[in-house]
């Protein structure tokens, strides 16, 4: 298993290597496509290239014209099962801790939650490649409030990194009847102003913690953008007397996300590239927005 990793993990790096050239092969493709289509001649650089690249752009169609990146790797296979996540926390969680990870468990559709015990994080990420995981997701703490969360997606990543700010459990909501039961149907998603490359791209990794829910569902799961602060909310709606008559009922937990990392590889590998960083003084930048308007 170790080899075959080690393996896969060298054909993911070369792949990755070779975008530049794609990418590359690519603008001198379409620079070809542009004069032809213009009537204009062939730039002076592509002339000595100009009848293999065009034999190449004969052969193409609309699935190969468009080169492939490492972002297309990661979540290839999203889409052919459902997602299975593992749970986990720092060492030696407090209370408050363990509880709202129990709270993540039910929110999250086919996760499953272990305790931590004195397991290294590159031991929990080996063992979640043997058992066909697709994500884990570590939650951290300071003095007992949860204040960090990072989503890993395997076998290679990416890795994004988030604060939590303003956490409210189930459990700290004193009118357990005004709340509503907690359901375990696969839920709708609302992905409200991820607007930005960079918001697509975290997006892209929030939506695919969840399977494909079914049209009758009721229970929804909101991340909505504000100011670079995502805020997640969860609610199921009733319909009293008509589709005019529709109740939410916040079901909890609720809390406030801020993206400061996404790493091109798992939370194991040290050495893997960062693909987006906040920076201390991006904080002074107020009036630019990353993710979203």
């Amino acid at each position: 298993m170790l080899r075959r990793n080690i393996r896969l993990r060298r054909e993911y790096l070369y792949r990755k290597s070779l975008e530049g050239k794609e990418r590359l092969l690519y603008e001198k493709k379409r620079k070809i496509k542009e004069a032809l289509a213009e009537g204009k001649p062939i730039p002076t650089e592509l002339r000595n290239e100009e009848a293999a690249l065009r034999q190449e752009i004969d052969l193409e169609d609309e699935n190969t014209a468009i080169p492939r990146s490492h972002i297309d790797d990661e979540y290839a296979k999203a889409t052919e099962r459902d997602p299975k996540i593992l749970l986990t926390t720092s060492r030696d969680p407090s209370a408050p801790l363990t509880q709202f990870v129990k709270e993540l468990k039910f929110v999250f559709p086919n996760a499953e939650r272990i305790n931590r015990g004195g397991q290294v994080i590159s031991e929990i990420i080996e063992s979640c490649r043997a058992h066909d995981y697709t994500d884990v997701i570590l939650v951290h703490e300071h003095r007992g409030v949860p204040d960090g969360l990072v989503i890993c997606h395997l076998p290679f990543g990416p890795t994004a990194y988030f604060e939590l700010l303003n956490v409210v459990t189930r459990h700290d909501i004193k009118d357990k009847k005004a709340i509503g039961t907690m359901p375990e149907a696969h839920p709708h998603l609302i992905l409200n102003n991820f607007k930005s490359k960079l918001g697509e791209r975290t997006a892209n990794i929030l939506k695919h913690l969840f399977p494909m829910p079914k049209q009758d569902t009721k229970r929804i799961i909101t991340f909505a953008n504000q100011s670079d602060y995502i805020s997640f909310r969860h609610h199921i709606y009733e319909k009293h007397g008509g589709p005019k008559s529709v109740e939410l009922k916040e079901i909890g937990p609720r809390f406030e996300m801020r993206l400061y990392q996404i790493k091109l590889g798992t939370v194991d590998q040290t050495e893997a590239q960062n693909e987006w960083v906040l920076r201390p003084y991006m904080n002074t930048t107020k009036k630019r927005k990353f993710i979203g308007d």
